[in-house]
């Protein structure tokens, strides 16, 4: 990570400057790699955490209705042969926020030499708005 923010492409020699980008993509594409095994680890997870949900929901409204809904699914419990529909709702999140965490693992871009000097610029006017020294 030090190596993005003492980087600056008018300093170094050709030779140090193409070692050090080759250093620095081998480090993104290895944080890269190691978000998408998070990822599907995740997935994995919390897609087994949302199977238990689903078959737990689905004995207890078997037992609630007795029996299969024949007479579709409503918002109210206890009526015979109809089962409660509360379950679309976090599943829904869970499908929203698997999304959102798939574009930020696979879409959204590694951090710029830009982001990173802008970045750093805030973070001194900010040091000097308040006179002092974060970390």
């Amino acid at each position: 990570m030090s190596n993005i923010t003492n980087y600056a492409p008018g300093e170094i020699g050709s030779s140090d400057a193409s070692a050090n980008s080759e250093q620095l993509a081998r480090e993104q594409a290895i944080k890269q790699i190691e978000r998408r095994r998070r990822f599907r680890v995740s997935f994995v997870v919390s897609g087994i955490g949302m199977a238990l949900l689903v078959a737990t929901w689905a004995i207890t409204e078997y037992r609630n209705a007795g029996g299969w809904p024949t007479q579709g699914f409503s918002e109210s419990s206890g009526l015979h042969d109809v089962w409660n529909s509360w379950i679309i709702y976090p599943f829904v999140a869970w499908v929203l926020g698997t999304a959102a965490h798939a574009w930020f693992v696979y879409l959204h871009g590694p951090v710029s030499e830009s982001e990173v000097r802008r970045e750093i610029q805030r973070q001194a006017r900010v040091t000097q708005e308040t006179g002092k020294f974060t970390k």
